[in-house]
């Protein structure tokens, strides 16, 4: 496998090749270099996407949080499918993935939730994710009752977690000269099955 895989796609484990392709992303991107843009589908099959930050690169999944009653969180538990595409325009390069979800609402979930800023954690009380809000100002209000509800450690609200996508199928770009892009591709039909790679046309 290696010598079909190249220096930049060095190793059998795509999410070790992911996780390194991050901490590389990170020395590069100023703002959020780990902002995916997540795709699901409606039950009518209309796609939907919009950007979600992918907080942890597991051993067999990528982690993202967000509010349960959200359009995406709706639509994910339909499916129990989605997809993603992280792309880093100054390196060049783009990780795409797409497979199974299942939610990841346990201690990791609290944990990250603890991690975050008191800010976050009582804007993530205050809203109701993808209903429709009249002004800011009920928003502001609504997050203010929060603080004053729970002082300064809020616990993790049980309509907020994580979800885990499980890929079927992982696929790198990597830029190169003349166009002539490097892109591999790692898929398996289940998620017990070990992987197969192939490089594709650009």
């Amino acid at each position: 496998m290696t010598e079909i895989i190249g220096k930049k796609f060095s190793g059998s484990d795509p999410f070790v090749i992911a996780r390194r392709w991050l901490d590389e992303a990170r020395e590069y991107e100023p703002n959020d270099p780990n902002a995916a843009a997540l795709a699901t589908a409606a039950p009518s099959g209309c796609p939907n996407v919009r950007m979600v930050l992918i907080k942890s690169i597991e051993s067999d999944s990528f982690v993202f949080y967000t509010n349960y009653g959200s359009v995406k969180a709706q639509e994910i538990e339909a499916s129990g499918r989605a997809a993603f595409v992280l792309h880093w325009k100054t390196l060049r390069r783009q990780i795409r993935a797409r497979g199974m979800v299942e939610k990841y609402s346990g201690t990791k979930a609290d944990e990250y939730f603890e991690s975050r800023s008191l800010q976050s954690k009582l804007g993530a009380w205050a809203s109701r994710q993808s209903q429709p809000l009249k002004s800011k100002q009920i928003l502001v209000a609504e997050a203010a009752r929060m603080g004053v509800r729970f002082g300064t450690n809020p616990p993790r609200p049980e309509f907020w977690g994580g979800y885990r996508i499980s890929p079927l199928e992982i696929e790198f770009w990597a830029d190169g000269k003349f166009r002539l892009h490097d892109r591999l591709r790692w898929t398996r039909s289940n998620l017990h099955e070990a992987w197969q790679v192939k490089r594709l046309y650009p």
